[in-house]
């Protein structure tokens, strides 16, 4: 991204140095490639108390083109609403995510991806990833002892963005609710799946994620992008990593 060259009235650059600090501290990966003009653009729009859509839509197309994560951009542009408390609407939430889709066509939405096994829109590792992990684990007993966990939100007839937007909450609901060491993957663009132990798979655990992705929708103003009630359920593995691996395809489908 270019660096910033606009200069900022003093409320504005006090804004924009906590919103830096801030994402530096919890969100942002690579500090380098953070000022973009687009930021100051949103601050001032915020500071002066103006719609700040326009420039978080226009900040959200160059962190798509640049390969940042949905989750990362969402992330980062509440940073910026927190460090001038200012809450954060659905409305620049959908500017962020629409900028971000536009921007990651425009870019190439795989080839900016940051991390090879992580795909940029849900911040879930790939379904090719789940499978490797399933062909590393395959072994007696694992038939036994694991399931997947899946998850439909499907629904027809959404945009771009009401997908990408809905992957990213669905992404960061799952995290919330599974946690470090479960793989999980999207399949497809509605459907998702968590690798888990069987003996930690309860009814509590299903309902608790159907209803931590329905939150998370409700939160971002993304309730209609998601099948209600969410499809929560739990698929035995079969005995073979080669009709896992199917198993994965089939329930993308």
């Amino acid at each position: 991204m270019s660096p910033v060259t606009t200069q900022v009235p003093d409320e504005a650059a006090d804004v924009r140095a906590a919103w830096r600090a801030t994402t530096m501290a919890e969100v942002w990966l690579r500090p380098g490639d953070w000022d973009h003009a687009a930021v100051d653009a949103v601050v001032e729009a915020v500071v002066e108390g103006r719609p700040s859509e326009v420039a978080i839509g226009r900040l959200g197309f160059a962190r798509g083109q640049a390969g940042v994560g949905l989750e990362e951009t969402l992330d980062d542009v509440a940073c910026g609403f927190r460090a001038a408390a200012v809450e954060l609407s659905p409305e620049a939430v959908r500017a962020a995510a629409v900028g971000w889709a536009k921007g990651q066509e425009a870019g190439g939405a795989v080839s900016g991806v940051r991390d090879a096994v992580r795909d940029a829109t849900t911040g879930l590792p790939t379904a090719d990833y789940v499978g490797e992990r399933l062909r590393e684990t395959y072994g007696a007993g694992i038939a036994e002892a694991y399931c997947l966990v899946v998850i439909d939100v499907g629904v027809d007839g959404l945009g771009l963005w009401e997908r990408t937007a809905r992957a990213a909450a669905v992404g960061q609901a799952l995290e919330h609710t599974f946690g470090e060491g479960h793989p999980a993957a999207a399949l497809s663009a509605g459907v998702y799946v968590v690798l888990c132990e069987r003996r930690t798979v309860t009814p509590e655990i299903t309902r608790a994620t159907r209803r931590i992705v329905e939150r998370q929708g409700d939160i971002l103003g993304l309730a209609d992008t998601l099948r209600r009630p969410t499809r929560v359920w739990v698929e035995r593995l079969p005995a073979s990593h080669a009709a896992a691996v199917e198993l994965l395809r089939t329930l993308g489908r």
